[in-house]
């Protein structure tokens, strides 16, 4: 099983899982890729089922599957076990992985993506991502779930076929834990809410607004071209969203990249949903990021935290609604 380490200087958890670095891959380096199985299916495209356990969801239309949710191979996180600490010595702390791990194959494209998504498939991905996440809430030992997508190798991707990922987890994250404390301490309301206003005065960093939704690339951009998709709707999780929201956030999501793409070509990226813990009732706004991998993180970011971004996100949102019009 996975196991869980503190670390005693950040009061962050690690996950130690020696197998997943058994995963098939299509982004190994080229002299691995050269001994690997070159004739190997694809896990992921239709008519190889058989490759991935059974799913526990799918989306049909006329006998094919447009989407699947099915359990990772190679899990992070497995087993119903409860959160339990165990100190191992002055300084080492650690617990069980425990909970859940999903592949969300959102497309049967291989060499599609979720720029490519209609608006029906967009609308269908969230509605998907939805339920997903109250059948994780409904779990006794699962206490938030991140939901991300990887696309690229530079990203963390290890299969080419576009898919997401869905990590129910026994604990809160520490980058959760810290939105959770900005929104309490936020004395003007709600930081999203506030955000919204004060970007759509100007618009100088605004992608694009819609009834539903505003993108942006945040005041406080980390890395280049980094984008903020902010539902309008006052939601603390994104289980407490209306269908139109969550049709008009995966819109949002597809032509964010569409753009980026404009600008880019095929750019590896992640994206990142956060949304509030499970039976969280604080202060919350859901929302989603998205992260191009354009440049490296160095030593200096990684050993200050301080990230140092060469684009400024004006020029940003600037040159990616450009592109966004003429699209």
């Amino acid at each position: 099983m996975s196991r869980l380490r503190l670390n005693p200087l950040t009061g962050r958890w690690v996950t130690i899982v020696a197998d997943r670095a058994k995963r098939p891959t299509d982004f190994a380096p080229r002299a691995a890729q050269v001994e690997a199985e070159p004739d190997r299916p694809c896990p992921f495209c239709a008519g190889n089922e058989e490759a991935t356990l059974p799913a526990l969801e799918t989306l049909d239309d006329g006998g094919q599957w447009r989407m699947r949710l099915i359990p990772n191979l190679y899990p992070a996180f497995d087993g119903d076990e409860p959160f339990a600490v165990h100190h191992l010595g002055p300084v080492h702390v650690e617990a069980e992985a425990s909970g859940i791990h999903e592949v969300f194959v959102y497309t049967p494209d291989h060499d599609g993506g979720a720029h490519e998504l209609t608006d029906d498939d967009a609308a269908q991905m969230m509605y998907m991502l939805s339920r997903r996440l109250e059948q994780h809430s409904a779990t006794a030992n699962v206490r938030y779930t991140q939901a991300i997508i990887n696309h690229g190798r530079e990203a963390g991707a290890s299969l080419a076929h576009p898919h997401g990922q869905l990590l129910g987890l026994p604990f809160v994250p520490g980058e959760i834990l810290e939105e959770q404390r900005a929104f309490s301490r936020f004395e003007g309301g709600c930081i999203l809410c506030a955000t919204i206003e004060a970007e759509l005065v100007g618009g100088e960093r605004v992608l694009f607004s819609t009834d539903e939704v505003v993108c942006v690339s945040p005041f406080w951009a980390g890395s280049p071209y980094e984008l903020l998709i902010i539902p309008r709707s006052h939601d603390l999780h994104l289980t407490d969203s209306s269908a139109g929201t969550l049709k008009a956030m995966g819109m949002a999501v597809r032509d964010s990249l569409i753009a980026l793409r404009e600008i880019h070509g095929d750019v590896a990226y992640n994206l990142v949903f956060h949304t509030a813990p499970h039976h969280y009732s604080g202060a919350y706004h859901w929302h989603v990021h998205l992260f191009p991998k354009l440049v490296t993180t160095a030593g200096f970011e990684r050993g200050t935290g301080v990230m140092i971004n060469i684009v400024p996100p004006e020029l940003a949102a600037e040159q990616l609604r450009k592109v966004a019009v003429e699209a």
